[in-house]
């Protein structure tokens, strides 16, 4: 939970630390002043934690308030294990005076591993969900600003490393989100037919290492372990029929095999009940709602369940009512005809733990999950699923594990928790790396909404205005962009520009329009980089 990682860095943020000695890099020992050189500031990662960062950054902010304040942080982990309806963000306490706190000629500098931009609203919202990707627009406000620079197709810790970023920057941000998965840690897990479901929904959305994913969607029954909204996004995908598809943004050859699919049930597992699951009502309903497809609810899992309703707040209220309603009502003339044609199904199975992974008979891929039947202990936060001691099988062709992404270390030199899977930070400044600041699943763990991460951004970028104000950054000019150009052309790398992107851009919207959809997107880097004559 977001507010535990805050509790043993709370003593030892680094603008209380005392000073680098004389000489050392950076240098830390007289303010900034706004009549030296441009600061130059650098952000990794071009998803929504980059861009807000980029943004907070170059634009005006009010002053800051001196309480400390608390956010209601939706609980939709990137792939959402089931917690709980909201999780306490603690954001600390901030200046109680007015602060000026943009700099007239600061300068941001956005460098991304992939050649094209926007990280999660590319590669992680669902094609069927467009009105999630607007938020693109106001990123691209951002990067037309004559003060900011995209620079794709330069990963930082291959191409360049953070200490020479550093080098050559004022401030660096890490924004670079959480690149892998949780790993279920039990046997079979490797078999064919068991995919992260990041990776089965990098596959659909096109980000070019999943391209070769090809999961076989033969079988009649997939099993997705996790009850998230990730989850929810890809037993809908499963599930929907193809022609529904076809004018979203999917890829083409994801189109392809899913018009092929003959999976007709799926079944989403969790280890607690139906008061803790991570999805939200919305993605709920347009389950309840799919066309071609009915819901599976066991009544007998929501006994009980209301009086504890009454208790809980009113957004997880309001989900507990429609999936109690939904297992226990009989539905009406027109929904119960809907349902006696659909010839899809998708189940929530509550009180389940995966064990194993089983084997086919000739051991060559995945054919079900042995589970263990568990029952809740403890009340509110500190209920938890224990086993016990019966088990059933679950037969299935295909697994999806949706229970977490997590942060990768980027760099030797940037201080990583292995274990929180988030780099140290004290409200977005890097644990005892002065310069070093975080945004994002990378600074508070795969939890939230976008709006989680604009706000956590902000304040990020509120902290960083800040040490500037306070001389706490290096003084004195410094190359910026200048110096990474060198050493990415000394090294053989080829940025690739905003500007390049819009050719992409471009590109893609060309190819889509002759089957009508919004665009078809590139998925190769080689083949972008042709395009732009790289």
């Amino acid at each position: 939970m977001a507010s535990r990682c805050w509790r043993w860095w709370g003593l030892s943020a680094w603008p209380r630390t005392r000073l680098p000695p004389a000489g050392s890099t950076p240098s830390f020992r007289h303010h900034f002043s706004t009549q030296e050189k441009t600061p130059q500031i650098c952000v990794v990662g071009s998803g929504p934690a980059g861009f807000y960062t980029a943004q907070h950054l170059l634009k005006r902010v009010e002053a800051l308030c001196s309480q400390p304040r608390v956010l209601n942080s939706p609980a939709l982990s990137g792939e959402g294990e089931d917690v709980g309806a909201s999780q306490p963000l603690f954001l600390g306490p901030t200046s109680c005076h007015p602060v000026p706190q943009q700099h007239p000629q600061a300068h941001v500098d956005i460098y991304e591993k992939q050649p094209v931009p926007f990280g999660l609203v590319r590669f992680g919202v669902a094609p069927d969900h467009p009105e999630v990707k607007n938020v693109i627009n106001t990123f691209t406000q951002t990067a037309h600003s004559g003060r900011c620079a995209f620079w794709g197709n330069v990963e930082v810790g291959r191409d360049v490393t953070v200490p020479e970023l550093r080098e050559a920057y004022h401030a660096v941000v890490l924004s670079y989100g959480a690149e892998d998965h949780r790993a279920l840690e039990i046997p079979g897990e490797e078999l064919p037919g068991v995919f992260s479901a990041r990776a089965f929904v990098g596959w659909y959305n096109g980000l070019p290492e999943n391209q070769e994913l090809e999961p076989d969607l033969s079988c009649d029954t997939a099993v997705i372990l996790g009850q998230g909204n990730v989850a929810l996004d890809v037993a809908r995908i499963l599930l929907t029929p193809p022609e529904h598809l076809e004018r979203t943004d999917i890829t083409k050859a994801a189109l392809g095999v899913l018009r092929q699919s003959r999976v007709k049930t799926v079944w989403l597992v969790g280890r607690r009940g139906p008061l803790q699951v991570a999805f939200t009502i919305k993605e709920l309903r347009e389950m309840i709602q799919l066309p071609g497809a009915r819901p599976i609810l066991d009544p007998a899992d929501f006994l009980g369940l209301q009086d504890k309703i009454k208790e809980v707040p009113r957004p997880r209220k309001r989900l507990t009512e429609l999936l109690f309603r939904t297992a226990t009502e009989k539905p009406g003339p027109e929904e119960a005809v809907r349902q006696a044609s659909a010839s899809r199904a998708w189940g929530l199975r509550f009180f389940r733990s995966p064990q194993q992974v089983l084997p086919s008979p000739d051991g060559r891929r995945a054919a079900g999950v042995r589970l263990a039947v568990t029952r809740l202990e403890g009340v509110d936060e500190a209920t938890r699923a224990v086993p016990t001691g019966d088990i059933e099988d679950l037969p299935c062709g295909l697994v999806l594990s949706s229970i977490g992404y997590k942060s990768r270390p980027v760099d030797p030199s940037v201080p990583f928790d292995s274990k929180l899977g988030v780099i140290p930070n004290v409200e977005g400044r890097v644990m005892d790396v002065p310069g070093l600041y975080c945004s994002g699943w990378v600074k508070r763990g795969p939890t939230g909404v976008i709006a989680t991460t604009m706000t956590d951004s902000f304040l990020t970028g509120q902290m960083l205005l800040q040490d500037l104000k306070a001389g706490l950054l290096p003084s004195g000019p410094r190359p910026g962009y200048a110096a990474i150009q060198a050493l990415l052309s000394s090294r053989g790398v080829q940025p690739v520009s905003f500007s390049d992107w819009e050719k992409l851009d471009a590109e893609e919207v060309a190819r889509g329009q002759g089957t009508g959809k919004p665009r078809e997107k590139l998925v190769d880097p080689q083949e972008m980089l042709r395009l732009l004559g790289h």
